[in-house]
């Protein structure tokens, strides 16, 4: 009788606790995410949005100016050099999931590669019926010949893991295969990877990532394979890489103990780990000649030598020795390093403009840096280093100068061997960087872009994007991340050309200064971002490049929180807020999704110290009603298992409810980058562009 009454107890407990979570949250229902009532509201949301927005005369010419640029054959087949062979990921009107394909290194460098299909994603995607898009690719190096592929079902980050032959072309039926998790695997030789995934009840953290490490042989179960290394449930994830050097096979464990911080666990092989004196802040980037490199994001004493924040140092697996293999200044910051066959490659900023130099060690242990002679004043990127040669290649690019693509021999001489056409015609067109004097005294860079006419006249319908967090610098791009319609490329066809400006905000929480720069807006911090931004929104008032009435702004994920705290802290400022696959609800974040994997960059919300800070911005939270909001657009999708997309819809329902008119708009699939293929990205471009169009030029065409 008592478990009866103990067990209708509980069951009265947990009634009452929903009872209150959903008198706390009216809007709580929202959060589940394939609920037939929440699918509803979607659905008519969806349809009351887009007749709106598709409707205006200037959309149709928006939608075909999107897909001409991310559908043009014009576009750099940018590619990986593995054992001798260029290595692309190609999609175009005619493969919308995409071509996986390669061409040797000698037709690739002369311009002219002559393409052999690896994999084709559409086509085996219909064979199997499935809504497939291609996730990430692990090879076993150097032959690059066993491989393990993923594929998402519409792009979400949780993905099946399948074996590859890139000999044969072909999945092996009776290769190794993960189900649906968010999974890491990496070889340890032809018949062995060592895999993290979801094996049930304890396999995760609290992030939803795997805990432990597993090795698995050839032929063996999943749920039978060893656990070789195992976190904490409280960890990020746990993530395996093996370095393949002379014969041997060099296991690094990553313990992610928070979203920056990591402790790395050392094996010559599948036992035995030992952990590396290295400091939580610290990104393990590879291995050359046994000694492990490491950038360092906080300042390490190791053996009474104090290595700076921001260097790149290489730690002696065999001896413990620590030797410094690049210094970044205070005005600069390493952005990515690459490991070649004998060398190091090291792209990094100066100012926000890019840069790159190749460092090789000496017989007497001191690491000489050679700089690469790259364009100058714009943004290079590292395309391919390593894959078995001292080669490399790089990209460069601004915001009104397509992409080129440089072959860097092991000499470092430099060839260009590709451009990209102008995918708008640039003529009059100025971009200038700027700086903002932030609330605190910082001064804050920006660049704007615009018709020099426009700018010269002032007033002028401005568009002003950010994000600022997660070590991620906004670079002044012409055409690199798709799903970004902030480029310079796509901003210059679509809003630039018909008279309007753009802004990239440089504010801290980024890494455009180095790791300083991101912690200085890091938690109890974060405000100083959000300052930035708005110091910038006055400069760009009080120089008389725009106006109140004619700004907008725009971010999306850790930015869509931005523009949130925008709207809620400052809406005075502007006209209209595009607010994409947002954070919103600060209060419930980690508790969905991958949301507790960012507590390192935002704090706990159940800690009552941690919550008096976020609880002073988490903007669901601090929308009321009398406000002088904006007219916002919102938009998420239904398949970002990432950012939940109940933020998007929470926030959307409670401004409705407080009087507030709004756009909103969800993609059924697309996971955390919104679309899964490009006429969706096109599509979505072309509503966020005539969104700015409707709300700060007026009527249409």
């Amino acid at each position: 009788m008592m478990i009866k009454l103990t067990c209708a107890a509980a069951a009265l407990l947990a009634l009452s606790s929903a009872a209150a979570a959903e008198a706390a949250d009216p809007y709580l229902w929202l959060e589940n995410v394939e609920g037939e009532k929440a699918l509803d509201w979607v659905r008519g949301q969806n349809k009351r949005s887009l007749e709106d927005l598709e409707s205006d005369p200037r959309f149709e010419a928006m939608y075909s100016e999107a897909l001409s640029v991310m559908t043009s054959d014009a576009r750099l087949a940018l590619g990986q050099v593995h054992a001798g062979q260029v290595y692309n990921f190609w999609q175009d009107d005619d493969h919308k999931r995409g071509l996986w394909r390669r061409a040797s290194v000698e037709s690739y460098r002369a311009g002219d590669p002559e393409w052999e299909t690896v994999l084709d994603v559409d086509a085996f995607a219909a064979a199997e019926e499935r809504n497939w898009i291609l996730g990430s690719i692990s090879c076993l190096s150097p032959a690059y010949v066993h491989c393990m592929v993923e594929l998402s079902d519409g792009g979400k980050d949780a993905g099946y893991w399948r074996e590859f032959n890139t000999a044969e072309k072909a999945f092996l039926e009776d290769g190794f295969s993960l189900g649906e998790a968010k999974s890491n695997v990496a070889w340890f030789d032809e018949d062995t990877l060592l895999i993290g995934t979801d094996t049930g009840e304890g396999s995760l953290t609290s992030s939803g990532y795997p805990r432990t490490v597993q090795l698995l042989e050839r032929g063996d179960a999943v749920a039978d394979a060893p656990v070789i290394f195992e976190g904490e449930e409280g960890d990020v994830a746990e993530f395996t890489t093996v370095e393949h050097e002379d014969n041997a096979a060099h296991v690094i464990i990553n313990r992610a103990v928070t979203f920056f911080e990591s402790e790395y666990f050392y094996a010559p092989g599948t036992e035995g780990f030992e952990k590396l004196p290295l400091p939580l802040n610290a990104d393990y980037q590879g291995m050359l000649d046994g000694r492990a490199i490491f950038t360092l994001r906080e300042d390490w004493t190791h053996e009474d030598e104090t290595h700076g924040q921001g260097a790149v140092v290489a730690y002696g697996l065999a001896d413990g020795s620590v030797e410094t293999v690049f210094e970044a200044s205070a005005n600069q910051s390493v952005e990515d390093v690459e490991i070649g066959k004998s060398d190091i490659i090291i792209q990094y900023l100066d100012d926000v403009s890019g840069a790159a130099v190749r460092v090789a060690r000496s017989k007497k242990g001191k690491w000489k840096a050679k700089s690469i002679a790259l364009p100058e004043n714009g943004v290079v990127s590292v395309v391919s280093a390593g894959g078995g040669t001292d080669d490399a290649m790089f990209s460069f690019e601004s915001m009104t100068t397509p992409d080129s693509l440089y072959y860097v021999t092991a000499g470092n001489k430099v060839e260009k061997i590709a451009e990209t056409p102008a995918f708008f015609d640039a003529t009059g067109v100025v971009v200038e960087q700027r700086f903002a004097t932030s609330a605190d005294g910082t001064k804050v860079p920006y660049y704007i872009m615009g018709l020099d006419s426009v700018l010269k006249q002032g007033d002028a319908p401005t568009v002003q994007y950010g994000y600022g967090g997660f070590l991620v610098p906004i670079l002044p791009v012409y055409y690199e991340d798709p799903s970004r319609p902030q480029h310079g490329a796509l901003a210059g066809l679509m809003w630039v050309k018909r008279g309007g400006i753009l802004v990239l905000s440089n504010i801290r929480g980024g890494s455009e200064y180095g790791p300083r720069w991101h912690q200085a807006a890091l938690k109890e911090n974060r405000q100083r971002g959000f300052d930035d931004f708005i110091a910038i929104s006055e400069d760009l008032i009080a120089t008389g490049v725009t106006s109140p009435e004619k700004l907008g702004a725009i971010g999306r994920s850790n930015g869509g929180l931005l523009m949130g705290a925008m709207l809620t802290q400052r809406p005075d400022l502007y006209a209209a807020i595009d607010i994409g696959v947002p954070l919103l609800d600060m209060k419930r974040y980690n508790k969905l999704l991958a949301g507790a994997s960012w507590m390192g960059e935002y704090g706990n919300p159940d800690i009552p110290e941690e919550w008096a800070y976020i609880s002073k911005y988490s903007p669901y939270q601090l929308l009321k009603a009398g406000e002088p909001y904006p007219k916002v657009l919102f938009y998420t999708s239904t398949k970002d298992d990432r950012v939940h997309p109940g933020h998007a819809r929470k926030a959307a329902a409670k401004m409705s409810d407080l009087g507030y008119d709004f756009f909103y708009y969800e993609n059924i699939e697309g996971g955390h980058g919104g679309t899964a293929n490009q006429e969706q990205l096109a599509h979505r471009t072309a509503l966020e562009w005539v969104y700015f169009a409707r709300m700060l030029m007026g009527a249409g065409e």
